[in-house]
């Protein structure tokens, strides 16, 4: 069974056009925070179902924005955090903090994919007002069979 995901974070209340396009087909969206209110939110579930985590820019206690993100999907454990709570979230900080067999986070607004043995490293980059002249980007996450594949779409 394959399963397709959506990665997007630090959107920062602007939704591009071109995530629609990038996500045509997915299953689920899991935005890593710094989500910049609920409309965000409303526009990527006319695309599909959206989990999301907040960042430090957003309110902890918002509606639909959770501390953290635990899933178990294909055989894989997925964790989704902003990356923020470890101050300044590198591969080896996150691997060594969460569990899972892929990682997604935010905050860093740099976009990552890492493997280390088994597990996976993901951040889709900001997909928000352009900052630090990085292109705005998000992820495609592949999980077949207890494997994941990424794949990084610019905006």
């Amino acid at each position: 069974m394959q399963v397709e995901i959506g990665l997007i974070s630090d959107t920062h209340g602007l939704l591009r056009p071109g995530v629609f396009g990038a996500f045509e087909g997915v299953e689920m969206i899991l935005h890593a925070g710094d989500v910049g209110g609920r409309d965000v939110l409303v526009e990527l579930e006319t695309i599909a179902p959206v989990r999301a985590v907040y960042g430090n820019t957003d309110s902890p206690g918002e509606p639909g924005l959770a501390a953290s993100i635990d899933l178990r999907i294909g055989g894989l454990t997925i964790h989704v955090s902003h990356g923020h709570e470890l101050g300044r979230p590198t591969t080896e900080r996150l691997l060594a903090k969460y569990q899972a067999d892929v990682i997604v986070y935010g905050h860093t607004h740099r976009p990552l994919i890492e493997r280390s043995d088994k597990r996976l490293v993901v951040n889709p980059g900001a997909a928000g007002p352009r900052r630090f002249d990085l292109k705005p980007s998000v992820a495609r996450l592949t999980v077949v069979d207890g494997h994941a594949d990424v794949q990084l779409i610019y905006l």
